[in-house]
């Protein structure tokens, strides 16, 4: 336990660097809170610095089980932190409020209990941008970067964190170099994004605050009717780009690069079933609002569903339009694709392509088996064989997804809450992604929400970001056993 304090230190003192972004912002757009933002990285800092200090004797190796705790203390630490400048710059603001915008922005949420942000401030604009950049991949990787050179290992790290077959691949023979490698891909197709936008049309602040977004599969935005504000399919198109490029396996783009070649995206199982998957919705969402008469035209329907589709799939949460007044159909189907559409090693959210596709082939071979009890049918994925414990590891992991949704839509009814608002707020909370209805609706935010109810989505948001598997081993007898 006091190793793990001694990583988290490390980790509070590196992240009180972050803090120079938003005061860099500060100075440029002379909003004046640069000083706040300052006394919110000293004050991470020291609490880091402090706490690495008081450990340091006690440091070592950490083990496997270990990194199940970091990563778990890791998140509830840092969302701390994160919310330091939104209480010292919003006095009308809960803790419960700045805990929650904090967590959102980190876990890549995007869900938001502020109003006016086209008034708020530009530097914690930006800040909340900034959150869904480093919470994506960032963080992570900067972990995994960082602790191996200070003599902690940062395997044990990654396998608490990365899920599906990331977690058996390295792309380069060390985590170290790993890690720079995935950071290097992140900036540069952050950076193609900023470009892009900025060529589109928005400025060079919604242009960065955007692409971190984008990128980061997270739904904060500067403006309250979020994209929708600017009214620009050409916007729309390089986000939509965007959000598709960063629900595939980062992995697949460093290979990509490295090659300069697409074939890696050609054999990717996942990805052909995302763009088949997305396809399909978009287009089929497309008519029902042309049939219903929503929009004047097919092509102004296409226009909108496609950018929202895409984004509540891959669980960013950007939006155009208020999407609980098309038929009902289409948000509680963008709701379940949120659940599914992302890949392993992307920064989205829910279930993961990987997984379901695993699920619906092991359906198919006891469909087989039934009629062929002595056949020989492996279940395979892109070619490869999968061996039964990963089935059985994913068979587990639906399990506690699908009760985990049950346990905090009934808390959540407990409360008081209508059952459309309680099943969408926590299956979006567990997505980590800004969808739901009624008060957590796609324009509106959460905070029509009671503080109980707000403190429920923080607690989905973390066990959804963290594959829920990391956060309740630590609740095990077993874990704590010696």
């Amino acid at each position: 336990m006091l190793a793990v304090a001694y990583a988290l230190g490390l980790l509070l003192a590196a992240f009180a660097c972050t803090f120079l972004l938003p005061i860099a912002c500060s100075v440029v757009m002379g909003d004046h809170l640069a000083l706040s933002f300052l006394m919110a990285a000293a004050l991470t800092g020291g609490c880091g610095l402090l706490l690495a200090a008081a450990t340091s004797r006690l440091k070592r190796e950490l083990r496997a089980r270990d990194g199940f705790l970091l990563v778990t203390l890791g998140w509830l630490l840092l969302s701390a932190a994160a919310a330091l400048p939104f209480e010292l710059l919003l006095p009308s603001l809960s803790f419960t409020g700045a805990y929650f915008e904090a967590m959102s922005g980190l876990t890549t949420t995007g869900s938001t209990v502020l109003s006016g942000l086209d008034a708020l401030p530009p530097s914690l604009n930006f800040w909340r941008a900034s959150l869904h950049w480093f919470g994506g991949l960032a963080i992570i990787v900067m972990a995994l970067a960082v602790l191996p050179l200070l003599g902690i290992g940062g395997m044990q790290l990654y396998k608490g964190q990365a899920p599906g077959p990331a977690k058996e691949e390295r792309l380069t023979p060390r985590i170290t170099e790993t890690a720079r490698s995935l950071w290097l891909v992140y900036a540069l197709i952050t950076a193609a994004g900023i470009v892009a936008l900025r060529i589109c049309g928005m400025s060079w602040f919604d242009a960065i605050c955007h692409a971190f977004s984008a990128v980061g599969l997270g739904g904060f935005s500067t403006h309250d009717r979020s994209i929708g504000w600017f009214n620009s399919p050409a916007i729309e198109l390089t986000l939509v780009a965007l959000m598709l490029i960063a629900s595939l396996n980062f992995a697949r783009h460093f290979i990509a690069l490295k090659r300069l070649s697409l074939d890696t995206y050609q054999v990717d199982p996942e990805a052909r079933a995302i763009f088949v998957i997305l396809s399909v919705s978009v287009v089929g969402i497309a008519a029902l609002l042309t049939w219903h008469g929503v929009y004047p035209g097919f092509l102004t329907a296409l226009r909108h569903a496609a950018f929202n589709v895409v984004s509540q799939a891959t669980t960013s949460g950007l939006a155009t339009q208020d999407y609980q007044r098309w038929p009902v159909f289409a948000p509680y189907w963008m709701l379940f694709l949120s659940c599914i559409v992302c890949s392993t090693g992307s920064t989205g959210g829910g279930i993961k392509m990987f997984r379901t596709l695993l699920l619906a082939r092991q359906a198919g071979r006891e469909l087989k088996l039934l009629v062929h009890p002595a056949a020989m049918a492996p279940v395979r994925i892109g070619g490869r064989a999968i061996p039964d414990s990963v089935g059985h590891a994913v068979l587990a992991f639906i399990f506690l997804y699908f009760m985990t949704v049950v346990f905090f839509t009934f808390a959540m009814l407990l409360t008081g809450l209508d059952f459309d608002s309680a099943l969408a707020a926590s299956v979006a909370s567990i997505n980590n992604t800004a969808h739901g209805f009624g008060p957590p609706g796609g324009v509106q935010n959460f905070a029509g929400l009671t503080a109980l109810q707000i403190w429920l989505c923080t607690a989905a948001m973390l066990l959804g970001r963290l594959e829920i598997f990391s956060v309740i081993v630590l609740c095990t007898r077993a874990y704590w056993r010696k």
